[in-house]
């Protein structure tokens, strides 16, 4: 009898939603995009074709070791233009990880890939990713295994000179 009341209640709702909006039909909610967040945003291009941006960062593990699987987005077209890594680094801009992406992702957008990094539990570290042509890009990720990672903005010159610490990347297979 309660479920039969609550559904009743719920149809009711909707109904007189219908009836109030101008046009006879439920209002339906605007789509807001953030940029931060929204897989298919882009980021602001460089001079020559575009920049990764981090759009997601899971972590998972324990005892110091950690899986993060980073997502990316990236313009990539070949060998000519792909993010060639994902980076692991603390506060100051010291390297903790980078994964090496061996070739582009083309057809796999955004793609997924992670790597076994060590680092504190609460350590807060940023998660950014790399072109091989155009350097870092401006959206990142940044928190700790502890606290969870969220979307920000970090200026595409910090720590700009981990560029050439290794490893780097020794090719690009396609």
């Amino acid at each position: 009898m309660q479920q039969a009341f609550s559904i009743t209640a719920k149809l009711m709702l909707f109904l007189g939603i219908i009836a109030c909006s101008s046009n006879g039909q439920a209002p339906s909610p605007t789509p807001v995009q953030d940029p931060n967040t929204d897989p298919n945003a882009e980021e602001m291009p460089a001079e020559q074709g575009g920049l990764a941006r981090i759009t997601a960062v899971v972590a998972s593990g324990d005892n110091g070791v950690y899986t993060f699987e980073a997502t990316i987005s990236s313009p990539d077209t070949g060998c000519d233009q792909y993010a060639d890594w994902w980076e692991v680094i603390n506060l100051e801009g010291d390297l903790i990880y980078r994964r090496i992406l061996t070739h582009s992702h083309v057809n796999e957008q955004p793609f997924t890939r992670g790597g076994a990094v060590t680092v504190a539990e609460d350590r807060v570290v940023y998660i950014r990713a790399h072109m091989n042509n155009n350097g870092y890009g401006s959206q990142v990720y940044k928190g700790s295994v502890a606290t969870g990672f969220e979307a920000e903005t970090l200026d595409v010159e910090f720590a700009k000179e981990l560029e050439t610490a290794d490893p780097l990347p020794q090719s690009c297979a396609f």
